[in-house]
């Protein structure tokens, strides 16, 4: 009888073989990660040199994880790394549209990422893992485009928030002269009238040029910096709006009067920060340092969170073709888990992605936005940001 058994189960195997051996092969989802690269200055501090891996780093540790899913939906995921220069990102997108690439993560400037977006037009979805400009999110917003890094706007409105609840509504404003940092300044000007701020004194730091960093800097920071803020309006707080990276940095400790510093340093707004642990950050973190041996950056998350988006759609949807995804994730059913503590979401009024926004110092997360007491009617996060009643943005209904 034994043998009668296992003589049945040896022919069910036998014939299980040749099935194994047919599976069909996995669909492949194709996705390329188009980092622009700016020739510039250095940043200010040696610290802060970005890693030649930036942002490729975090789009490997979601290819791992929609694989992880993937290999089980019978889907295999990929994404190509390509480090550019403001004279090639034309012609490396026009070859990624060629080779019929439909997901294409963009880290570049807000110029940069608008042409790219346009030259994109219905060939592919572009994903803004870096650009913060409001004006994407608005009068220039495009349809193909997705914006998974925050905005100016949503980076002040979650400051703003906790600067309220700590009871400091007097703003001294310090802007560099550099559009990006204009830009950043009139962000910081639309969240004090939002929240009901003052700001009680602007000034400019004008960039002169010379050196960066040199042996006698913080010399001749010691020196300036508190004369060029002293004798300000009463103040609570000291604003700083450098995305160019010239002054903020050096001015903690250096206020002519004993005031903290937020915005472009001291406690700064941030999609990501590589101490997070709440939610399940510390897990993620770990992984990701094992991956790349250094702690995750915001351009890292910002890339493997776009990549996210392919992945679980695919997942939810169970398909492999790039149309049927792209409207999954511009529909009301769509969210992704970002370790933040909720479900994040895209905003259908201008394709920006709703997150929490972390409050963080150089080695703490200090708080998290949305704060409590600000209520929305739709979702807690819609009150950072542009809403829809205020939007510029004009989507088409249907692409």
């Amino acid at each position: 009888m034994f043998k009668g058994i296992i003589g049945l189960l040896a022919g069910a195997a036998a014939l299980a073989q040749p099935a194994a051996a047919q599976a069909p092969e996995p669909v492949q989802i194709r996705a390329a990660v188009l980092r622009v690269d700016d020739p510039g200055l250095p940043p200010i501090s040696r610290l802060d040199l970005p890693p030649e891996d930036l942002g490729f780093a975090g789009a490997r540790l979601a290819i791992e994880d929609n694989d992880t899913t993937g290999r089980f939906m019978g889907q295999d995921f990929e994404a190509e790394e390509i480090a550019a220069t403001p004279d090639t990102a034309a012609s490396e997108m026009d070859r990624l549209l060629s080779e019929g690439v439909q997901f294409v993560v963009v880290m570049a400037d807000d110029a940069t990422t608008l042409a790219l977006a346009d030259q994109a037009g219905d060939r592919a979805m572009i994903l803004n893992a870096m650009a913060r400009g409001d004006a994407l999110r608005g009068a220039d917003c495009r349809y193909n485009t997705i914006h998974v890094a925050p905005s100016r706007a949503m980076l002040t409105d979650a400051m703003a928030q906790f600067l309220m609840w700590k009871n400091w509504p007097r703003w001294f404003l310090i802007h560099g002269s550099h559009p990006e940092d204009q830009a950043l300044a009139e962000a910081w000007r639309r969240s004090a009238a939002k929240f009901g701020a003052q700001i009680v004194e602007e000034r400019e730091y004008t960039d002169t040029g010379g050196a960066r960093r040199t042996d006698s800097g913080h010399v001749q920071v010691q020196a300036q910096m508190p004369v060029f803020t002293q004798r300000a309006a009463d103040h609570d707080v000291v604003l700083t709006a450098d995305e160019a990276d010239v002054f903020a940095a050096y001015l903690p400790y250096l206020t002519w009067e004993p005031r903290p510093v937020a915005g472009s340093s001291g406690l700064v707004p941030r999609s990501w920060h590589p101490a997070m642990e709440a939610w399940g950050g510390t897990q993620f973190q770990n992984r990701f340092e094992r991956l790349a041996n250094r702690p995750m950056r915001e351009e890292d998350y910002q890339a493997w969170l776009a990549l996210r988006l392919i992945g679980e759609a695919a997942t939810r949807t169970g398909s492999g073709e790039p149309q049927a995804l792209k409207e999954f994730i511009l529909s009301p059913d769509f969210d992704v888990a970002g370790f933040k503590g909720q479900a994040l979401t895209v905003r259908d009024w201008d394709h920006q992605m709703r997150q929490p926004i972390l409050l963080t110092t150089g080695v703490l997360t200090t708080s998290v936005s949305p704060q409590d007491q600000y209520l929305h009617q739709t979702s807690q996060l819609d009150t950072l940001g542009v809403d829809r009643p205020e939007t510029e943005c004009q989507l088409p209904e249907v692409p």
